[in-house]
């Protein structure tokens, strides 16, 4: 009887230790991605941004992924260079852009300079942000494709489902200790060096991931020849990109994901403020509650990833999420509730929700486009995504400016402005709305096409 060669990824310990130790470079790059959040009435005290200001500086995190292509370059460099070379590079981009951000907010090298017309202070807070946000993503579309070659065939959708509950400990921690690193530190940039020097421990455990990988990939070479196997494919060529945008499948997963992350993290970036103004939360806490809904998102999304994995039912799992979604955003838009209550059980709500959709969404990929073309195809759905990411949070902080000011009120003795956020509430609805459809769309297709979504992912 011919004996067949395991691999490395068949160790148990072995592949949930690449996960673990990849998950936390993640959760380091999370932290960041979110620490400004519940700091923007303390950035009108200190530093006299206005929402505005905070808009285009939260903006930033797409600029060079949208508009220059970088995370699409990133997908092919993964997809032609592999994921050790495209992790390290990744994560050294993090560290430099976190640098850059940190500096600029803290100097007052920058006071009453401008550039076109925007506080220099923003622009290069918004500049450093800007690399951060190349090297996060280009960390996230590795991580994935480091999780689908670990755990094809296995427990892909919880590992992915733990990778993204553990990424979401960075937001939580986001939310709930920036404001009193803050004031204990006293100075409002003190978070993000705290972010820098946990980047910096993230960037070395990757790197000490690499050592895993390069054994993996002797494992798997050594399996190839002695069952008389092709080896795995890791060649990309630039004419495949034509096979992923023609497939309508990654269409729909792509718009759905811009569609949905536009009304869950943008929503974060506001949501500390809204808790201040809506439900008159002190500022000091306010952080807290929207810092509530990683917590659902750590229990829920390797449960979800899991029924995934052993009963289907994928893209059914994504219209669940969209219709929690439209409900929740639906309520916080109501301009007479203002319990706060109410307010903590919506986040947890929405928190189920941002737990469905992901399950479900990125253990998709891999059953719609080719192994060899995924780093490519998750990049270029981040990037859509970062059009979201980029946009909504401008849009909002414009909206706000313009539209929502109903007077001032003190924070620390100081007068900062007022908002009403019924109208950036229904705009959140309204993308929660048009997610469903695409996630309809996707049922469809997948019934039509055979893609297997509503089919379990564990081979037996």
């Amino acid at each position: 009887m011919e004996t067949i060669r395991k691999t490395l990824r068949d160790s148990k310990s072995a592949r949930w230790m690449a996960l673990a130790v990849v998950s936390f470079t993640m959760l380091c790059g999370y932290y960041l991605t979110d620490v400004m959040a519940p700091l923007k009435p303390l950035l009108e005290k200190e530093l006299l941004w206005n929402s505005a200001e905070y808009g285009f500086f939260t903006s930033a995190y797409g600029w060079f992924n949208v508009f220059l292509l970088m995370l699409i370059f990133g997908g092919i460099i993964l997809d032609r260079m592999g994921v050790r070379f495209t992790g390290k590079m990744a994560t050294i981009i993090m560290v430099i852009g976190t640098a850059v951000k940190y500096w600029a907010v803290s100097t007052h090298s920058l006071d009453g300079s401008e550039i076109l017309g925007m506080k220099a202070q923003v622009v290069f807070a918004g500049l450093g942000f800007a690399i951060f946000g190349v090297g996060v993503e280009v960390a996230g579309i590795t991580v994935s494709k480091i999780i689908v070659k670990w755990f094809k065939g296995k427990e892909m959708a919880l590992a992915m489902g733990l990778e993204m509950a553990t990424a979401r400990i960075g937001t939580t921690l986001a939310m709930v200790t920036s404001v009193p690193i803050a004031r204990a530190l006293d100075g409002v940039s003190k978070p993000i060096l705290v972010c820098l020097i946990m980047l910096c421990i993230g960037m070395i455990a990757f790197f000490l991931y690499t050592v895993m990988d390069k054994r993996l990939d002797r494992s798997l070479e050594l399996a190839a020849d002695e069952n008389s196997e092709p080896a795995s494919e890791e060649s990309f060529n630039v004419k495949d990109i034509l096979y992923i945008v023609t497939n309508k499948g990654w269409w729909f997963i792509a718009i759905l994901c811009v569609l949905f992350y536009s009304a869950v993290f943008p929503f974060l970036k506001y949501a500390t403020d809204l808790m201040v103004n809506k439900f008159n939360v002190k500022p000091d806490i306010a952080g807290i509650i929207p810092g509530m809904l990683p917590f659902g998102t750590m229990i829920l999304t390797p449960l979800f990833g899991n029924l995934y994995d052993r009963k289907g039912k994928g893209a059914s799992i994504m219209i669940l999420g969209a219709l929690l979604l439209i409900f929740v955003h639906a309520m916080y838009s109501i301009p007479g509730l203002t319990s706060t209550p109410v307010a903590i059980v919506l986040i947890i709500i929405l928190g189920i929700g941002f737990s469905l959709v992901p399950s479900a969404m990125w253990p998709s990929v891999p059953k719609i486009i080719p192994e060899k073309q995924l780093g490519t195809a998750y990049a270029m759905i981040f990037w859509v995504q970062n059009i979201g990411l980029m946009g909504v949070p401008a849009l909002i902080g414009w909206v706000l400016n313009k539209y929502c000011i109903t007077g001032t009120h003190l924070i620390d003795g100081v007068e900062v402005s007022s908002y009403n956020y019924t109208l950036p509430m229904v705009i959140f609805t309204c993308f929660g709305i048009i997610a469903l459809v695409f996630a309809l769309l996707l049922k469809a297709e997948d019934k039509k096409k055979g893609y297997g979504l509503e089919s379990p992912n564990i081979k037996k």
